[in-house]
């Protein structure tokens, strides 16, 4: 039920006087009492290529592992907010915090009966998203909007902090459970993995979310016959949804984690065991689903990393340290970064632009785009900037509007920059288009010796401000306005045969990072982190190094600190942040090296040869629970650590004893 008040207060306490009647039940809280009541959202769903069940046992050796991976809540610094506004013939104003306006329009006309033009939802900006808000923001909306509906008033809906974190979702956690057969080198010959899924009560983005942990699971190696299974089961909980890396954090993972094992037991550097499972030339580049992986540049980056981290002389320093060191132990691990870029679901992989020029030379611009910090609205306008040679300080961005640009997709998937900057770059270079026809029909100059820039229009031998150009084709009736429309070329999928390229490209990168672990408290500090990643032509270096530790230091705190527990009834007890830790400047690491990976650009033909960057340095940070993992290994040798992400100092204690057997 909703209570509808003129105050925020009033309604909350007028919550409270409800009185709920229930049947008590014992409820399915995590994966494994899933697994034991077999209750699932979706069907299980795999990935095979030849048969793993036959060739694992006829490879040299043989390897089981079994761990679980915790979720995450995306504590966004803004909550899930909404207002509506009733206007008049039954229309619709629904101002949402939301990464999906058109979803938002779709449902909130579903459920007021009315077409989807009868509502319109803008988006300024976000006070952060990182996935939470691509789908279950639309509920919110939808409440806000029955009631301006029931009271014909406006009406705000704003979760405060504990309400949020109780009844959204979070990432998705796993249990996944192994067998691989690998060779004396440590190279795989077969894998079989099955990864299980706490999906919650409802479906949500479970299916796109699991099938992309399915996508990397393979990260950044070659599986030459694998199954990887993927069971999504449903529990009593709220239903988990979209998360910054959508489902491959978890896949990758999983890939590094089973690296290290294989160091381990057969006594190789991890790095090594790594680099030679790298995908590299013909035979070693299709990936489980078909994709043939045209564009690496792992060996290029890793080495560069490689040697610029002075991996193998800290290593050996490392070794030396632990060697004297009774309690504290330190640990290295460079671990790579693959990650494909494009919504799997190929319809979403789809933008719209409006650009208009006015007759001073100002520019307004929109597009299907959202804005949550990540730095996109600045990157459409750097390219509409460069398209008319002027200063950003000329264009405009206006706010995401259902009303302008319809039928939006959600920004995610890492595809914000690469599909709306496209989109509007097509929308420039439809105006530029009729400016070189007019400049031809007027000065007969014709396009190659046109230019835009300096905040000027070279038009052969004569100089104007794009103002007076404007102007002069507004005299002559030259539209100055443009829709552009952009869709991702190359990319098919087909589920039902698990083949396909559903990717555009991959984005590349690498963290070596080195830790602390004092193995009488579980306590752990990051002494030093050094990353090189792949942004292509990078659009903006300021905010793509941003996006790179920010990133990192999010997904630090989804494998270190950031652990989400719920009692036996079912309830939530992470639910301020009193008791759920988020990684605070304290917990950055002091020496933090992060380089952008000198490249030609994207082998695509992306946004100027760009790359994307949102999601990608998340994955970086498992360096940091592999490098946990290698402290930990140090204390017995050709023992693989059972450790659980996130790595606590709870979760890093019992690992510690059942490596040591408790002798410490």
């Amino acid at each position: 039920f909703c209570v509808i008040a003129e105050t925020r207060m009033e309604a909350r306490r007028a919550v409270k006087l409800a009185r709920i009647a229930t049947a008590p039940s014992m409820p399915v809280i995590d994966v494994d009492d899933a697994l034991v009541a077999n209750t699932t959202v979706l069907p299980e769903y795999a990935f095979v290529r030849g048969d793993p069940i036959v060739e694992i046992p006829q490879a040299p050796r043989e390897i089981t592992g079994e761990f679980r991976i915790g979720g995450q809540e995306h504590f966004y610094l803004e909550g899930q907010i909404a207002l509506a506004i009733p206007g008049e013939d039954g229309d619709m104003y629904v101002h949402s915090s939301t990464q999906h306006p058109t979803e938002v329009q779709h449902v909130v006309a579903h459920a007021l009966a009315v077409h989807d033009n009868a509502v319109t939802v803008e988006i300024r900006r976000m006070g952060g998203g990182f996935g939470g808000k691509e789908s279950q923001a639309t509920q919110w909306a939808v409440l806000a909007a029955l009631a301006a509906r029931k009271t014909g008033r406006p009406c705000k809906l704003r979760l405060d902090r504990d309400d949020d974190m109780i009844m959204t979702g979070k990432r998705h956690d796993f249990r996944v459970d192994y067998n691989v057969g690998i060779g004396k080198d440590g190279v795989i010959r077969a894998l079989d993995v099955t990864l299980a899924a706490r999906c919650g009560h409802s479906e949500d983005l479970s299916l796109g979310v699991i099938d992309r942990t399915m996508f990397h699971a393979d990260n950044s190696y070659f599986y030459p016959t694998c199954r990887i299974l993927t069971r999504r089961m449903r529990t009593n909980t709220v239903s988990n949804t979209a998360f910054r890396g959508f489902g491959g954090p978890q896949g990758m993972l999983f890939a590094e984690r089973m690296m290290d094992h294989i160091a381990y037991v057969t006594g190789k550097d991890p790095l090594e065991v790594r680099k030679a499972n790298f995908y590299s030339g013909s035979g070693r580049d299709r990936t489980p689903y078909g994709m043939r992986v045209e564009d690496n540049i792992l060996h290029e980056l890793v080495g560069e990393l490689e040697r610029t981290s002075e991996y193998w002389d800290r290593r050996k320093a490392l070794a030396e340290f632990n060697a004297a060191s009774p309690v504290l132990k330190k640990g290295l691990a460079l671990t790579p970064v693959k990650f494909g870029i494009s919504f799997t679901l190929i319809q979403l992989n789809q933008a719209g632009a409006l650009v208009h020029l006015y007759r001073d030379g100002s520019i307004s611009l929109n597009h299907g785009g959202t804005e949550m910090g990540q730095g996109l609205f600045i990157k459409v306008a750097q390219v509409v900037a460069e398209e008319f040679g002027v200063g950003i300080d000329k264009v405009k961005i206006t706010a995401t509007s259902t009303a302008l640009v319809p039928n939006t997709s959600p920004t995610a998937a890492s595809s914000g920059t690469d599909l709306n900057a496209q989109a509007a770059l097509v929308a420039c270079r439809q105006i530029k288009e009729r400016l070189f026809d007019f400049i031809q029909e007027t000065w007969n100059v014709g396009r190659d010796r046109v230019q835009f820039r300096d905040d000027r229009v070279i038009v052969g031998n004569r100089e104007m401000k794009l103002g007076e150009l404007a102007t002069a084709a507004y005299e002559a009736r030259v539209q100055l306005s443009a829709a552009g429309y952009y869709k991702t070329p190359k990319i098919t999928w087909d589920r039902a045969k698990a083949n396909g390229r559903p990717f555009y490209y991959f984005a590349y990168g690498a963290a070596c990072s080195e830790v602390t672990v004092d193995t009488m408290t579980g306590e752990m500090r990051v002494d030093r982190v050094d990353i090189r990643h792949d942004v292509g032509k990078s659009l903006n270096p300021a905010i793509d190094i941003g996006q790179i530790e920010g990133g990192f230091v999010q997904g630090m705190g989804w494998l270190t600190g950031e652990e989400l527990v719920w009692d036996s009834a079912g309830r939530l007890r992470t639910h301020a942040p009193s008791t759920y830790k988020i990684p605070t400047a304290s917990d950055v690491p002091a020496d933090f090296r992060v380089a952008l990976h000198e490249s030609g650009g994207n082998r695509e033909d992306s946004i100027y040869r760009s790359k994307a960057v949102g999601e990608p340095p998340l994955m970086l940070a498992i360096s940091v629970f592999s490098a946990i993992t290698d402290a930990i290994a140090s204390l017995k040798p050709a023992v693989m650590p059972r450790l659980d992400a996130p790595a606590t100092p709870e979760a890093i204690m019992r690992a510690i004893r059942a490596t040591t057997g408790g002798d410490m």
